[in-house]
């Protein structure tokens, strides 16, 4: 396929945003053996292997356990790449989106895909930290496990970082396939548990360390969690991190790092705010600059794109696009909704809410996802095949949005008839 169909800056923002990445033509074949390789090289001959999400979250815990293990890279190299990247964005010889691949969507999505934020990195001319970095999301922990398994030295120090699989049945096996070559194996990380499924990962022999979604990040259970006095750099990380995970939204630094995790490679990522922490070096600065001027373009669409809905006692908006949903979400929120949903062209939403709606992971629940009471996501199961992708994007996601309205209005009704047995006792 001619890429230009698909992302080029000769295509009208207002199209361009109404598919999805180039990242999602990519087939799974192929990209599945390229995360093979990737984890394999990353893997083999480390000492301590973290599997994280790779979102600021979840990079910033395997930033502070590369410290821990004094496994940090050199950040000169990552450095010069950056450099690199600007001058070609200058000559207009790459596009500003490469490098974002739909699988980064992931990164806001905290609780319901399947991919992994990525870059290809195949030719990485990086060396490799003794401290191997695999990046997954939630629902793919399984497929992270069984690679560890296959190609860690045994008795490695194994962590997970800012995952949280929905049941445990289906990690159970390749988890304890991945605890028999594991010497040590802790898991931290902040979402909401089942308590059935907590208790299983313990008993399988992980130390699980679980903190308050609504008080703590994962980097700050890892902080506060893993043995070693890393000292202020990292406490300030965690903070940072803190302020944007649980949308505290109160150090504008926060924004930096969500947006820097969302825009490279994780490795990258790693590297910079172990170095630097949450003062992250001019080549950083300058990349997020020339990224946010396309950034604030395609989060103006989406919010213009918006339409409100009145279910229950809640201002539903809903918008569709490719955009940081985040701050869509945030500029609806401003404009009076109780609550916000973005669909992707790639099929998945995101759903936030506010002071006045804290029920979003009863609503991504009732279609295929799950999350936070104030930050969820989900994918509607509803892709057969690509007529109905098309369909998608030619009706600005018409059938995912009827469906999450009618999660909506189910939540709705269940809180209506709540309130109504309370009343009647």
């Amino acid at each position: 396929m001619d890429d230009e169909l698909i992302d080029d800056g000769s295509i009208p923002l207002s199209r361009r945003t109404r598919l999805p990445g180039k990242g999602f033509f990519y087939p799974d074949s192929l990209d599945d053996e390229r995360a093979e390789r990737r984890a394999r090289e990353a893997v083999e001959g480390a000492d301590v292997v973290v599997i994280a999400d790779a979102d600021a979250d979840g990079l910033a815990c395997a930033a502070m356990i590369r410290e821990r293990y004094d496994a940090a890279l050199d950040v000169a190299s990552f450095e010069a790449d950056i450099e690199d990247r600007l001058s070609e964005e200058a000559a207009g010889s790459i596009d500003p989106d490469d490098g974002e691949t739909e699988d980064a969507e992931k990164a806001d999505d905290a609780a319901n895909t399947n991919e992994v934020a990525e870059t290809d990195d195949a030719d990485d001319p990086h060396e490799r930290s003794a401290v191997a970095l695999v990046a997954a999301g939630p629902y793919s922990l399984d497929t992270a496990f069984e690679r560890v398994a296959e190609y860690a030295e045994p008795g490695i120090d194994l962590y997970v970082c800012d995952l949280c699989p929905d049941e445990f049945e289906w990690i159970a096996e390749p988890l304890s396939d991945l605890l028999e070559v594991a010497g040590t194996a802790r898991w931290f990380d902040h979402h909401q548990w089942d308590e059935s499924a907590a208790e299983s990962v313990r008993e399988a022999g992980v130390d699980l360390v679980v903190g308050d979604s609504e008080e703590e990040c994962t980097a700050d259970v890892t902080l506060r969690s893993i043995d070693a006095d890393l000292g202020d750099r990292f406490g300030e990380l965690a903070a940072v991190t803190r302020d944007h995970d649980l949308w505290i939204k109160e150090d504008p630094r926060s924004d930096d790092l969500a947006d820097y995790a969302y825009w490279t490679s994780p490795e990258e990522y790693v590297t910079m705010v172990g170095t630097y922490g949450v003062d992250l070096p001019d080549p950083v600065r300058r990349f997020l600059e020339s990224r946010r001027v396309e950034k604030q373009d395609r989060i103006d669409a989406a919010v213009d794109r918006a339409a409100v809905h009145g279910i229950g006692d809640w201002s539903v908006a809903v918008t569709y696009g490719r955009c940081s949903q985040n701050e869509v979400a945030e500029t609806l929120r401003e404009r009076g909704a109780d609550a916000a949903v973005i669909v992707k062209p790639a099929g998945s939403a995101s759903i936030r809410g506010s002071e006045g709606f804290e029920r979003a992971h009863e609503v991504a629940g009732r279609v295929n996802g799950g999350g936070h009471p104030k930050a969820a996501g989900c994918k509607p199961d509803i892709y057969e095949d690509m007529l109905d992708y098309a369909h998608h994007w030619t009706t600005e996601g018409q059938a995912a949005r009827k469906l999450i309205l009618g999660a909506f209005e189910a939540v709705a009704e269940e809180a209506e008839s709540v309130g109504s047995d309370d009343d009647a006792e």
